[in-house]
């Protein structure tokens, strides 16, 4: 059995939540935003983030896309499982991750939705890790920062597991 190791608490993470739900409330107001939710493990933090928003108007979409596999190092292919069901021509659109590790994912998705014509493209994670960056990319809103390790919990998973976790942990194995 992996050993957890506590990284941030339920309570800093919903603080951190609501700062980035301010920041993107306030660069969004009167805007025509689309928060685009990238699966499986964005879905709790974008869950959160979208109820602490103050915008009259936004909407939500979800895209799947697979890298990982069983484990904890990325195959390097990156496919896109699930796609979005709307058109984002002339809107705001704000990709919301979960981790934001070696950037592949993220570039991946950059490279598909420009090529769809929304006015802006921005990313938003909930963890930044900078470890294994390969990828020139940096979010334009973070929650938290991170040096180093696997991270589970908050919606970020090991093999499905963990994701129920109301914090974030470090996964020893």
């Amino acid at each position: 059995m992996p050993e957890l190791i506590p990284v941030i608490d339920r309570g800093t993470i919903a603080h951190k939540v609501a700062d980035v739900a301010e920041k993107i409330s306030s660069d969004y107001r009167g805007g025509n935003l689309v928060l685009i939710g990238v699966l499986k493990g964005a879905f709790v933090f974008m869950a959160d983030l979208i109820r602490q928003l103050s915008l009259e108007t936004f909407s939500i979409e979800f895209v799947r896309v697979a890298s990982y596999g069983n484990g904890s190092e990325s195959s390097g292919d990156i496919r896109m499982i699930m796609d979005l069901d709307s058109d984002l021509a002339g809107k705001d659109a704000l990709i919301v991750e979960d981790i934001l590790d070696t950037g592949r994912t993220a570039a991946y998705l950059f490279e598909k939705l420009k090529k769809r014509g929304p006015r802006t493209l921005k990313l938003c994670t909930l963890v930044e890790k900078m470890e294994r960056r390969e990828m020139n990319i940096k979010p334009d809103y973070v929650g938290h920062r991170i040096d180093r390790g696997f991270i589970v919990g908050y919606g970020l998973d090991y093999n499905e597991a963990y994701r129920n976790l109301p914090g974030l942990f470090h996964i020893k194995m």
